[in-house]
């Protein structure tokens, strides 16, 4: 199954050219035969961030966003803030798993991490620390496998069609004693 994935960078200095993490991204979601379906650099700028997200929660064309950069510890790193209003459902597993793969690399520092994901309007959304290195163990590990159909026992992207059903569907009619 071919998704559409947008492609956000958070951050005040890197332009396309210089944005390392995000053209990893792009290069690992078009590999993966995944179409990319939009791709932006915002400054670090919590309202500038979730009007982008907004946009792309309500675009046919995306099935998932791929957020880098923003996700620390500093003042600058506003993407959870941002982010987590606009989620309908957090996906509290992968920032778990991404923290103790990381730890594999990085140490204890795995800790100053706050990668995180979820879906919003029957999208998926995942935040991602801006260096390289953590993009590459994010896709790698846990989102290419995910959003591929052939992994079992089960995977996010079998769930999209499913994730866009509507909340208020009414209920089953129940027989009643007098039917």
């Amino acid at each position: 199954m071919s998704l559409g994935i947008a492609v956000l960078t958070v951050s005040d200095t890197r332009t396309l050219a210089e944005d390392k993490s995000g053209n990893l991204l792009v290069e690992r979601v078009t590999a993966a035969g995944h179409r990319l379906a939009a791709r932006e650099i915002r400054s670090d700028d919590r309202y500038g961030i979730r009007a982008q997200l907004s946009q792309w929660l309500i675009d046919p064309l995306v099935d998932a966003v791929l957020i880098t950069g923003g996700t620390g510890l500093t003042g600058r790193d506003l993407v959870p803030e941002a982010v987590l209003p606009l989620l309908d459902r957090i996906t509290d597993g992968f920032g778990e798993l991404f923290r103790w793969l990381s730890y594999q690399d990085v140490g204890t520092s795995a800790i100053q991490s706050r990668a995180l994901a979820g879906s919003a309007n029957g999208r998926l959304v995942f935040c991602l620390p801006g260096s390289r290195g953590a993009c590459e163990l994010a896709w790698d590990k846990i989102i290419g496998l995910q959003l591929d159909t052939a992994t079992r026992p089960c995977n996010l992207a079998d769930l999209i069609p499913r994730m866009r059903e509507p909340e208020d569907r009414p209920a089953l009619k129940r027989p009643s004693n007098r039917d």
